[in-house]
């Protein structure tokens, strides 16, 4: 089975644990996901499946999209519910203050990643760190949040809020610093992802769907590569890309420009992607292919 299918990730999983469970349902030896999301996180997660897995490394870094849920005056090690209480404080805070907040910490902004996190620092990831309570300096990070909305709630000092951000944004720490600028901090309580690897979580699916839709559930290898333009090849030009030849780009009949592209044979399959370099357009590069182990 080859292709990607969009796992609405519950609690409590692991990507590793997702992974797995997609490859015992569809029977693949090969699986991966597309980017870690925590165990506490819900929602999208795209996972590769068999010759799928190839093009990992050349998916688009795609915006992210979150709801998450916080509370005020509580101060955790990890940042989130799940951590050790470090703070508790009182909470004076009304929803126009926090909305007031708002505006500081949406545009280009600088991020400090959290120790309890996958970042990795000499070869060491910060978390393994972390677990033995050893904190270091880390550099922060431009990120950027294109949208940060405000959500009903009627819990008392729990709020919600909708991100649209950029990749490597932690929502952990975006809900601490706001927290930390309110004078009370805050925790995060609930995370769920929204929008990952251009797949909405209208288009996710559940585990326990997945066990009746079966292959229906599974996505082309193209599928996350559909902002990238398009190329139909001869068939001569098919089985000389397949094997991982160049092509000429002036015998491709269409407009080229530096980029990836999507290359499909005359029968609509897709072959794989190629590249068109800055330096040289008059090359169409084989960079992935399905069609045969390389």
């Amino acid at each position: 089975m080859n292709g990607f299918v969009v796992l609405d990730k519950s609690e409590g999983m692991t990507s590793f644990r997702a992974s797995a469970i997609l490859r015992r349902i569809y029977n693949e030896k090969k699986t991966g996901h597309t980017g870690t999301l925590d165990p506490m996180a819900t929602g999208v997660l795209p996972v590769a499946l068999g010759k799928a897995t190839r093009f990992i490394d050349f998916l688009p870094e795609n915006d992210k999209g979150y709801t998450a849920r916080f509370k005020l005056g509580i101060i955790t090690d990890t940042l989130d519910i799940t951590g050790t209480v470090l703070e508790t404080r009182e909470v004076n805070v009304k929803r126009e203050d926090i909305e007031a907040v708002l505006p500081s910490f949406t545009g280009e902004i600088m991020q400090l990643p959290p120790m309890y996190s996958a970042v990795s620092v000499g070869g060491v990831r910060l978390y393994e760190l972390a677990r033995k309570g050893i904190e270091i300096e880390r550099e922060q990070r431009k990120i950027t949040v294109y949208s940060l909305t405000l959500r009903d709630t009627e819990n008392e000092d729990e709020y919600e809020i909708d991100v649209k951000c950029s990749k490597g944004t932690y929502i952990r720490t975006l809900i601490a610093d706001m927290g930390e600028k309110l004078g009370c901090g805050a925790v995060m309580t609930a995370l769920r992802r929204t929008l990952s690897n251009g797949f909405t979580v209208e288009e996710a699916v559940t585990e326990e769907e997945l066990h009746s839709l079966g292959e229906k559930a599974v996505r082309g290898i193209d599928a996350p590569f559909l902002c990238y333009p398009e190329v139909r090849v001869t068939d001569k030009q098919a089985k000389r890309f397949s094997n991982g030849g160049e092509l000429s780009a002036e015998r491709l009949h269409r407009e080229i420009f530096p980029s990836l592209y999507r290359v499909y044979g005359p029968d609509g399959a897709f072959l794989g992607l190629g590249e068109v370099k800055q330096d040289d357009l008059t090359t169409l590069w084989a960079k992935r292919v399905i069609g045969n182990d390389r």
